[in-house]
This record gives C-alpha cells, structure tokens and sequence, in this order.
C-alpha cells in the first residue's frame, strides 16, 4: 500500500506560480512512478505529468513549459510547480503512484485531491 497526501493549492490568481506537494509512505519510494492528475466536474480525470523513478519527466502538451514535476527520494515527495497558471487549469489536482508503469491502469495508488482554482 502507498498513502499519498497532497498539499498546496487554494485560490490562485490568474498567471500565478503556486506549488503542489505530495507525501508518499508505505512502500519504497524510489521503485514508484509518481504523477499529477487533474478532474474538473463532469470530466474525466486528466494526465497533468509524472516522473519515473530515474527523474525523468514527462507532460501534457496542455501544460508542457508551464508545470514542473519534480521529486526528492531523500524525503518522499513529489512536487508540481505551476507557473502561468491560466482559467483552464482550475481542477482537483491528485497526486498518483504506480508501481507497475506509466497506463492510467498502473496509477492504483491515489491522494485524495486539492483543489485549486485560479481567479481572474
């Protein structure tokens, strides 16, 4: 089992840089891929990023040269910066784990959401 929580997010204006966390326990951090997925009511959940246990990351063209993933082994947690935050990006954000792979199927492990909501 992974326990996964989020943290970070909240109102944001438009063109903010806020940062989300996640911790992650329960398994050996370095075998997991970890990742960001978003929800906006009535849609399905979206791929945001993820990185691999070797830090390499990889992104959504919605928010590539915007967001970065990163992650610290040495304290088990995840991060996404977010810069340029624009109206469409207004979702729960969550925090995801895979100990298999990269399908949205390997995601099984899940935080329990933050919302973050950019104003204009």
């Amino acid at each position: 089992q992974v326990q996964l929580v989020e943290s970070g997010g909240g109102l944001v204006q438009l063109g903010g840089s806020p940062r989300l966390s996640c911790a992650a326990s329960g398994r050996p951090f370095r075998s997991l891929v970890m990742a960001w997925f978003r929800q906006i009511p009535g849609k399905e959940r979206e791929f945001v990023a993820g990185i691999s246990w070797s830090e390499v990351p990889s992104y959504a063209e919605s928010v590539k040269g915007r967001f970065i993933i990163s992650r610290d082994s040495t304290k088990n947690m995840v991060y996404l910066q977010m810069n340029g935050l624009r109206p469409e990006d207004t979702a729960v954000y969550y925090c995801a784990a895979s100990a298999d792979g990269w399908n949205l199927d390997d995601f099984i492990y899940w935080g329990q959401g933050t919302q973050v909501t950019v104003s204009s």
